[in-house]
């Protein structure tokens, strides 16, 4: 799976800077962008604790006119939440409790959002599209050993995931630029009937290349 990652983000930056190359007077921008991702997940009605993560990646935009662009953007990431239950011994003929036990429920994602952005100014822009996020693992980690292993796969989520989102971009200069947005947890992860949907904030900076 990740030679077949690495192969595929090999030949999206060829086509990038191919469009480059071939035009380089025209409304075409590429760059790179990293940040802090937030993320937020529940089964059902139960809310876990939130984790922090990092992305990283890529992305173009292609201006349709003086106030619309459309870009796309391939970035790696991870996903997931907390979850901490008591941890319990039963001594003698008694149930004692000694300390939690935290479940780290994490995915690693390739993502692919596309938005239209819309520019008030030309440095301020608001942004709404979808989210594509491929999962290349589901893994529940664990701070002690359960089934003999403190990591074990997950089984029956969606290779699949769609998160809508509405995000807002601020040019700093010719280059640098900030953004953040919010992937909203509309669709469900989870092809087993266990209602499973996440959530998460995305903050970061960027530089583009022209």
């Amino acid at each position: 799976m990740k030679k077949k990652f690495f192969f595929a983000l090999a030949i999206t930056v060829s086509g990038f800077m191919n469009s480059q190359t071939v035009d380089s007077d025209s409304s075409f921008k590429f760059g790179v962008k990293a940040g802090y991702s937030l993320s937020s997940m529940k089964f059902f009605d139960n809310k876990l604790d939130s984790k922090s993560y990092f992305y990283a990646g890529f992305a173009g935009e292609m201006r349709v006119s003086l106030k619309v662009g459309i870009q796309a953007e391939l970035l790696y990431t991870q996903l997931g939440g907390r979850e901490s239950l008591p941890l319990v011994q039963l001594i003698g003929n008694e149930i004692v409790e000694s300390g939690d036990f935290d479940f780290n429920y994490q995915f690693s994602q390739i993502q692919i959002p596309v938005s239209v952005k819309y520019y008030f100014i030309p440095n301020l822009s608001a942004a709404a599209g979808m989210n594509f996020g491929f999962n290349l693992s589901e893994k529940l980690k664990t701070d002690g050993i359960v089934n003999e292993t403190k990591s074990q796969d997950l089984e029956g989520f969606k290779t699949l995931n769609l998160f809508p989102f509405l995000g807002a971009e601020y040019k700093l200069n010719d280059r640098f630029f900030v953004d953040a947005r919010y992937n909203f947890n509309f669709f469900d992860v989870n092809k087993k009937g266990f209602t499973t949907k996440i959530a998460f904030l995305q903050a970061g900076v960027g530089y583009r290349f022209n």
